[in-house]
């Protein structure tokens, strides 16, 4: 049997820190399964990594001496579909106790494997399955993800340093650099990534083989280079990371219209480039911890300025006259090419096209937000406020809530407030007319505001049982008496308006 390299307190260590994280019951199930049929079993890679610097896993990978087939007949429900040997293993609600909810959950395990030459700098030409942990091991990309831990013998198997380049915090290929990407050319893509998520550093003959192996990135499928931008994206240091993309001379495979950034000097408004600008702003996304929407979107709200830079004579500063008609166009065909989904594409859009919404706080009026809402729809307008805060980040100034986004806020939420109207009301005309068993005419809408002036001064008052008891009392009233009750109810919708703005704007100190 193997064993770690690390001997004594560092591996006893290691191993507490891992038995005091949580792993989930369903892949303690699964190991602990396999173990009974006869196999070993381990979770590897990510999962082992991420238990050991104290980050809860994404994602449980199970590997075993097991073939497909012996993996199918140790559980009562799987699916298998691929040629790699990995097979689904669907958790039964019985499986596990004390776990609720969680049935129909899969976990995948894969035999230890050997694979063949890379001859297309993608995927293995063929994959053979091994009964050997160390052959499975020493076919992963970084040390830090060849790592095996069996919990239930409490077993930690690591080749290749992979616990020393954690606690140095390093990135190291495992074996030669220079081999492992030109085995698959998104190992480029993702040692930045992991970079980015754990804030390690590149070792630096890694970094060399990386450099000289980048234009394997043409070779990789558009879906899988934008499953791992958008790693990078959800990351708490995107910033980093995608300056280091620029850096190592692979930005130009992901989106590489973001060079045209570089060194494109703003006007006297920004501290940045255009470039640092959307960086800068697709951090403070991140800091906020905004959804990924929203970080596309600054990343590429200002993608279209370089191609619409002008000097101006008259303002002796630059101009960006249309940038955010030109940069919506642009995003739509990068999110086109690196195949994201029509949603995501027509949102980033409409984030892009509309992010410069109003300018003077003096002349905005509220028919211009109205039509702003129309633009972007009501879902959204509270996103593109949030990018038009990353957006002032992003210039360099301090004060991200400056009196003119607070009026925005203020107007916003007027024109969203529900109306005072009797459209609140849980009566409505035909059902008043089917009540009284009367035509339709001016009285049933003088009742209608008549009670609505009762509704508004006692909320309780708005349920069916009680407005039917007012709609008859209120149709026995003589007419001048219910045109000065509807004229009331009228003032009171007014006043009730006027106080509901007066608290926005006090809440945002316009």
């Amino acid at each position: 049997m193997l064993h770690t390299k690390h001997k004594g307190t560092t591996e006893d260590n290691i191993k507490s820190t891992i038995k005091t994280a949580k792993i989930k019951a369903e892949v303690l199930f699964v190991i602990e399964k396999l173990h009974e049929k006869g196999f070993e079993a381990y979770l590897v890679g990510g999962s082992v990594r991420d238990l050991i610097i104290g980050r809860e896993p994404k994602d449980w990978d199970v590997t075993t001496n097991a073939t497909p087939e012996q993996i199918i007949a140790a559980f009562d429900k799987t699916f298998y579909e691929n040629t790699f040997g990995t097979v689904g293993v669907v958790i039964n609600k019985e499986d596990v106790d004390g776990v609720v909810g969680k049935a129909g959950e899969v976990i995948e395990v894969t035999p230890y494997r050997l694979e063949s030459e890379y001859s297309d700098g993608r995927r293995p030409d063929s994959v053979s399955f091994s009964d050997k942990i160390e052959d499975d091991l020493k076919r992963r990309d970084f040390t830090i993800n060849a790592l095996a831990y069996d919990p239930i013998k409490d077993e930690l198997i690591d080749l290749f340093d992979g616990i020393k380049d954690i606690q140095s915090k390093t990135i190291r290929t495992v074996g030669d650099g220079m081999t492992r990407f030109q085995e698959d050319g998104l190992r480029v893509l993702r040692a930045v990534r992991f970079s980015a998520e754990l804030g390690f550093t590149i070792n630096i003959e890694t970094e060399k083989a990386l450099n000289d192996s980048r234009e394997m990135l043409a070779k990789i499928a558009k879906e899988r280079i934008r499953d791992e931008f958008v790693k990078i994206l959800m990351s708490d240091n995107p910033m980093v990371s995608i300056y280091m993309c620029q850096k190592l001379g692979i930005l130009k495979y992901i989106i590489p219209e973001l060079e045209e950034g570089l060194h494109t000097k703003q006007n006297q408004a920004h501290s940045y480039d255009v470039f640092e600008h959307l960086l800068r702003s697709l951090q403070c996304a991140a800091d906020k911890k905004y959804p990924f929407e929203i970080r596309l979107s600054a990343l590429l709200h200002d993608i279209g300025k370089p191609k619409s830079r002008r000097y101006s004579e008259e303002k002796k500063d630059y101009t960006f006259y249309g940038h955010e008609v030109i940069g919506a166009e642009m995003s739509k065909k990068i999110l086109e090419r690196l195949c994201f989904p029509r949603k995501t594409i027509d949102l980033v859009y409409k984030h892009v096209r509309w992010h410069m919404f109003f300018s003077d706080t003096e002349q905005i009026t509220l028919s211009a937000v109205r039509r702003m809402i129309a633009n972007v729809g009501r879902e959204n307008i509270w996103n593109l406020m949030n990018l038009r805060i990353c957006d002032r980040v992003g210039t360099g100034r301090p004060k991200e809530n400056p009196y003119r986004l607070r009026k925005y806020t203020s107007m916003i939420e007027q024109v969203m407030m529900d109306p005072v109207s009797v459209s609140m009301l849980k009566i409505n005309g035909k059902q008043i007319m089917d009540l009284l068993h009367v035509e339709p005419g001016p009285k049933i809408g003088l009742i209608l505001n008549a009670i609505l002036e009762e509704v508004i001064e006692d909320p309780s008052k708005n349920t069916v049982e009680k407005l039917n008891e007012m709609a008859v009392s209120l149709y026995k009233m003589d007419t001048e008496e219910l045109i000065k009750k509807a004229d009331a109810g009228k003032k009171a919708r007014e006043a009730k308006e006027k106080e509901e703005i007066e608290k926005i704007q006090k809440k945002y100190h316009v």
